[in-house]
C-alpha cells in the first residue's frame, strides 16, 4: 500500500488514481484529521461482493459444501447450461 499525505497527493492525484486502478494498489491518504483510503472500483466492488457473501449464511454454506463436494459428484462443464 502506497502512504502518502494529502498535499503530495494533490500533486499526484492523476497518477495515484490511475496506479490504483492499473495495480489495484490502494492509497493511503493521511491528513491532520485522519486517513482516506483510495480504492479502485474494481478493489471497492470485490470488498462489497465479499462482504455480502459473507453476511448471507445460507450462500456461504452452498460455497462451503461445493469447495468440500468430491470432484466426481460434480457437473462436467460440458453439461453446465448457462
Amino acid at each position: 500500500m502506497t502512504n502518502i499525505n494529502i498535499t503530495n497527493f494533490r500533486k499526484s492525484i492523476y497518477e495515484l488514481v490511475e496506479q490504483a486502478i492499473k495495480y489495484n494498489e490502494p492509497i493511503n491518504i493521511s491528513s491532520k484529521n485522519g486517513n482516506a483510503i483510495l480504492l479502485s472500483e474494481e478493489d471497492y466492488n470485490n470488498i462489497m461482493e465479499t462482504l455480502y457473501i459473507s453476511s448471507n449464511e445460507n450462500l456461504k454454506k452452498d460455497i462451503i459444501d461445493g469447495i468440500k463436494a468430491p470432484i466426481e459428484d460434480c457437473v462436467s462443464e460440458d453439461e453446465v447450461d448457462l
